[in-house]
């Protein structure tokens, strides 16, 4: 590494030195990791969150990044990928955290820089666990002796265990709302608008996880110095989590499908049997005014000025609203 990294401006700048596979130092300056850095056999991990463009022109310029990937970084929202230059790769990546204030999830994207000592990560802001990556690096120290491998795979593994907590919160959710459309009524705005942001929810994460599922391919089938025989089985275990991440996602985007046509049948049912109750009460209300309007005619009729003919018609609207309401009761249409 350089010493002219020393002129880059630390900023929020993370760092480790590992030296023959065990932890040797942490939170040095780029001075010091530039002087220790001459051993071979120390390998060392950078890393910047929020970055300004200066910084990141001069850490490529000092590493020999090439220019194509320095400039992804700046540019924000990229795809996920994995890029292979001749002396580094480079991959973005996303990690997911839950959105409390609306019960969905962000992202952070994370750009990394691999060669074959050291990996450098971008993330475009600390709303990533970074912590959780160093936790889970000094809880597997057998492995630090394969270098830039055992840091990608900690890194994979916690930004996967980041998506499979997201997918089992979204599960949740959809089970909350197939209970719920049947046990309330399912015609309010509210219910539409969450099934809505679901599928919005759920189509974002296919987005993140598809293409990762390509870069951890990518890994296991090319030749890569990150793609050791020891590390093969971890990076298979990341590729099988995401694999899982995938059909999990898929079955939750049919769920949310189902639940979404089962509303609108419940909705066409409801509005049946509503008519069905108007239809009903309006042929009942239809029968004594059919009478009335009869017994209201200006010509005589039998009973026509008597008692007996208002006690007639009154007999008859009572006897057929009776049937028909037990007609209809009878068919539940009431």
């Amino acid at each position: 590494m350089d010493t002219t990294l020393k002129a880059i401006s630390t900023g929020t700048l993370r760092t480790r030195l590992y030296r023959d596979g065990r932890l040797e130092a942490e939170d040095l300056s780029i001075a010091e990791i530039s002087e220790r850095f001459a051993d071979p056999a120390c390998v060392a991990w950078l890393d910047m969150c929020a970055p300004s463009a200066d910084d990141l022109a001069a850490i490529g310029e000092q590493l020999g990044l090439h220019e194509l990937a320095v400039e992804d970084v700046m540019q924000p929202h990229q795809r996920s990928t994995l890029d292979i230059y001749d002396n580094h790769l480079f991959m973005t990546v996303y990690g997911t955290w839950p959105d409390t204030g609306t019960g969905r999830f962000g992202t952070t994207e994370l750009n990394l820089f691999l060669t074959r000592r050291a990996l450098i990560t971008v993330r475009e802001n600390d709303r990533f666990d970074m912590g959780e990556v160093v936790r889970r690096w000094d809880c597997q120290p057998d492995l630090a002796a394969h270098g830039v491998a055992f840091l990608l795979h900690g890194l994979l593994d916690v930004v996967v265990d980041g998506h499979f907590e997201i997918v089992e919160s979204l599960d949740d959710q959809v089970e909350t709302l197939e209970d719920e459309i049947f046990t309330q009524r399912p015609a309010g705005r509210d219910l539409q608008r969450r099934i809505f942001d679901l599928r919005r929810a759920l189509v974002r994460m296919r987005r993140i996880v598809l293409p990762l599922r390509q870069v951890v391919d990518s890994l296991l089938r090319h030749d890569l110095f990150v793609s050791k025989a020891a590390m093969a089985p971890y990076f298979q275990d990341v590729h099988d989590h995401i694999m899982r991440i995938t059909e999990w996602g898929e079955s939750l985007r049919e769920m949310v499908s189902n639940v979404h046509q089962a509303q609108l049948s419940l909705q066409g049912y409801h509005l049946s049997e509503i008519m069905k109750k108007v239809t009903s009460w309006a042929a009942i209300i239809a029968v004594p005014t059919m009478i009335t309007g009869f017994y209201g005619q200006n010509v005589p009729f039998p009973g026509s000025g008597q008692s007996i003919g208002v006690w007639t018609a009154v007999v008859i609207m009572a006897a057929a609203s009776a049937t028909l309401y037990a007609v209809f009761r009878g068919r539940k249409w009431i």
